[in-house]
């Protein structure tokens, strides 16, 4: 390990420690990623605030290891910094974006989500999202925070790729082009698998966990759309997790594109 690197302080455990709060994201406009993985893959996409990670983790990763940003932390400093069940080699701390300014464009396919509150489903979400080629996602206010420790490590890197914008969902689809499709999960709407017009643009609302989409947003919905369940009349689970529907729906959509 290179003997530049200094060793973190308790000022410093402090802060990490507290992005666990949203409160805390919000004031000091900045969030944490947790784990090789996430922090490699995010790295190069957020600006650096600082990097804590034990010694062997530093020598392994020389790359990253001679950034201004790092320090040098024992496990119990991890221990103490971690919002995971099982402390990671290295956290970094990122500047959380501004907000950018959206436009829908041609063909795109978005997601929109209607208060979907658990953040591990945010994090599949915006996974699934990413492997489809979804780049943008709309959220309702009263979503899950992406910047939360849970939902950061739910997408798995994917973060670094898929923007998610916080906004007033009815009044954000009520201005789409004219003409634009807005499908919505429903049960009892049309089969996904079997209704015309699917793609290759268009937004794909999901709704609450529990509630589904909202009174507010259902009528800016044009499409109802549901994933049946087979066979049709068996008894079977209640409903399909969120995140799991997303992708499942996704899917289909990019399916059309390959006829």
């Amino acid at each position: 390990m290179m003997n530049t690197i200094e060793q973190i302080t308790a000022a410093q455990r402090k802060l990490v420690a507290s992005l666990a709060k949203a409160r805390n994201r919000r004031d000091t406009g900045l969030f944490a990623a947790e784990g090789t993985k996430c922090v490699l893959d995010t790295i190069d996409a957020f600006r650096l605030h600082l990097l804590a990670a034990t010694p062997a983790w530093l020598d392994e990763h020389p790359e990253v290891a001679s950034r201004a940003e790092c320090v040098s932390a024992v496990r119990a400093d991890m221990e103490r910094m971690t919002a995971l069940s099982t402390p990671p080699p290295v956290i970094a701390v990122y500047h959380i974006p501004e907000p950018a300014e959206w436009s829908m464009t041609p063909d795109e396919l978005v997601v929109a989500l209607d208060c979907v509150q658990d953040p591990g489903n945010l994090g599949t979400i915006v996974r699934a999202a990413d492997w489809m080629g979804v780049t943008t996602i709309l959220a309702s206010a009263d979503t899950a925070d992406i910047f939360g420790a849970k939902a950061i490590q739910a997408t798995m890197g994917a973060v670094s790729r898929v923007r998610v914008h916080y906004c007033d969902l009815p009044s954000a689809l009520s201005a789409l082009p004219s003409g634009t499709p807005v499908f919505g999960t429903f049960l009892g709407g049309e089969n996904i698998y079997t209704a015309s017009g699917l793609g290759p643009g268009g937004v794909l609302v999901m709704g609450n966990e529990g509630r589904g989409i909202s009174d507010a947003v259902a009528p800016t919905v044009t499409r109802r759309i549901t994933i049946p369940s087979f066979p049709a009349g068996r008894p079977t689970s209640e409903s399909l997790n969120v995140g799991m529907a997303t992708a499942i729906a996704l899917a289909e959509f990019r399916r059309r594109q390959f006829k």
